[in-house]
């Protein structure tokens, strides 16, 4: 059997809407046009046979079984130009009907609304599982949600785990609003992003937990985090099994840290004024939980980053007092030998000095590492910028390694690029020769078969710095074959008072500060440093770029060496 269709005044324009009963009615409760599509077998057969073969004259006697609660709730619509949803009882010839209903304002091109138009469908449960009308007065709907707003603030409140907060938010809400999904977005670390932190979802319906987009890429969020208020919609994205969403953000001190998405998959809802207040006020205490939440997170962390670099700088001080010692015991051992007199001839009396005066200048180094990192930490480290010689800084970096190299049986290579004027830096000497020696002593003392090659690489690409636009940097690559680093201590060995292994270290001599003072150095005159390794005794490679004052002119030859 079909469906038999009532119409009233043109209401069978609504029967493309889908809806199984439409209607438009104004403020005093009347119908102005009418649609009600009626099941097979819904209605007794007396009754079905009562019904006129043509569209009446008058309305139908379909009427809400307690009117006066249906037109108060009709005219609040009519007045808040704010949709609602209500499930509610109508008679008809004496035959109690069931509706889930919508109830739209319809608003005029001055924005004044004096009618509304109902849509709806036919509800299967008895009258006396009704949520609205038939069970909950106006004052008792009210406190349910009250109730519901103190039991969630009251769950959440109760721990600091940002997970436990969101499960226990989207839980509650969802299980209370009965939504096929409840969602809470937060934002990724670049702010660029939201991403499903925590979901509730009904068994039939596909998880989105974990999913990320760009909110930019949806208008409804930027509209809701733009206009700081909840927002509903109908969704058109194919990705998207919701018919009706309901978005509220949450923000706290004026920053977006999270969306509550509500979704409804099953049917078409319009979300009660009710629903629309419980969000907005539970937005606010789920933003502030997930604030705090998080502001404990970070307070731990910092607690946690302050007793390990109170334990390193611990740990430094005990390897450092060890290194300063040693040279200051070297210096007074030798020059006590000359005091002596224990020199058997002035020409080992010579030896002693010159011992003693080595001991001094490898103090004199500890002692200047030690104050360049004081110095760069107080912000008081002072620069020259000039033009200086990429050729010249090398050189005298060979003089330097050179002689190391061949004492240990290692080459040493530097390889430039062919150019037929001087690769100039914008930068201080003292400082890139200072970074240069740290390098490539470090490449050298960890070294033991092969040796290490450093190549300059010129990279024409502009860049501001210090408000002037200059032409590009040198990347100058320094690669060891020596004992190398694990892959998972790279990361912390630009930090100050970090060492590999301390006893490293010791056996290496130094105070481990080189590529800490080295980053800083570079860092502020406009480079960058980086650091690779393949792992233990596979070599290591530390990289740096600087910018140049101007760009050489290049040869088309091969690149000489200064090795």
């Amino acid at each position: 059997m079909k469906p038999y269709c009532l119409c009233y005044n043109g209401g069978d324009r609504f029967s493309h809407l889908g809806a199984e009963i439409v209607f438009t009615q104004n403020r005093d409760g009347e119908y102005l046009s009418f649609y009600w599509q009626i099941p097979p077998d819904f209605l007794p057969a007396d009754v079905l046979s009562s019904l006129p073969e043509t569209p009446p004259l008058s309305p139908p006697p379909l009427k809400p079984l307690l009117p006066h609660s249906y037109l108060e709730r009709l005219q609040k619509v009519i007045t808040r130009k704010i949709p609602q949803q209500l499930s509610t009882v109508f008679c008809f010839n004496g035959i109690e009907i069931p509706f889930q209903l919508y109830i739209s304002p319809l608003v005029n091109s001055k924005g004044e609304a004096e009618s509304v138009i109902v849509t709806g469908y036919h509800l299967k449960q008895p009258k006396s599982t009704l949520e609205e009308d038939c069970s909950l007065s106006p004052s008792e709907g009210a406190e349910f949600y009250h109730k519901l707003l103190t039991s969630i603030a009251r769950k959440i409140r109760r721990t600091l785990n940002l997970d436990v907060i969101g499960q226990q938010t989207v839980d509650c809400i969802g299980e209370a609003l009965g939504v096929s999904r409840c969602l809470l977005l937060t934002p990724t670390s670049d702010k660029k992003r939201l991403k499903v932190q925590s979901e509730y979802r009904q068994p039939q319906y596909p998880s989105f937990l974990g999913f990320e987009f760009d909110f930019n890429d949806y208008q409804e969020v930027k509209e809701a985090i733009g206009k700081r208020q909840a927002v509903a919609f109908s969704p058109q994205y194919p990705h998207c099994d919701a018919l009706s969403v309901l978005l509220v953000p949450t923000f706290y001190q004026g920053e977006l840290n999270g969306i509550i998405c509500l979704q409804q998959c099953d049917h078409q809802r319009v979300w009660s004024e009710a629903e629309w207040e419980l969000m907005e006020e539970l937005a606010d205490q789920v933003g502030t939980a997930m604030a705090h939440a998080s502001l404990y997170h970070k307070l731990e962390e910092a607690t946690r980053q302050a007793e390990e670099a109170s334990r390193l700088k611990s740990e430094f001080l005990a390897t450092t007092s060890h290194e300063l010692r040693t040279p200051l015991n070297g210096i007074i051992g030798f020059l006590k030998l000359v005091l002596d007199g224990m020199a058997d001839d002035p020409e080992e009396a010579q030896q002693f000095i010159q011992q003693a005066y080595d001991s001094a200048i490898h103090l004199l180094n500890l002692i200047n590492d030690i104050l360049d990192i004081a110095k760069i930490e107080a912000g008081k480290m002072e620069f020259s910028f000039a033009p200086i010689s990429l050729q010249q800084i090398l050189q005298e970096i060979s003089k330097f390694a050179l002689p190391q190299a061949q004492k240990k049986n290692l080459y040493f290579h530097v390889i430039l690029p062919p150019t037929y004027d001087e690769i100039l830096l914008y930068a201080d000497y003292q400082r890139v020769l200072q970074v240069m020696l740290n390098i490539v002593g470090n490449a050298l003392k960890f070294t033991h078969e092969g040796g290490v090659e450093v190549r300059a690489e010129i990279i024409a690409k502009e860049i501001m710095f210090h408000g002037e636009k200059l032409p590009g940097m040198v990347k100058i690559c320094v690669e060891d074959t020596g004992i190398g680093v694990p892959l998972e201590k790279q990361e912390r060995l630009f930090e100050t008072f970090y060492q590999v292994d301390g006893s490293r270290t010791r056996a290496y001599g130094g105070t481990g500060l080189g590529l800490a003072i080295s980053k800083r150095l570079v860092e502020a005159m406009g480079g960058q440093i980086s650091f690779y390794s393949m792992g233990e005794d596979l070599g290591a490679t530390v990289t740096i770029t600087l910018p140049l004052f101007q760009l050489p002119v290049l040869k088309m030859e091969n690149s000489p060496s200064l090795s």
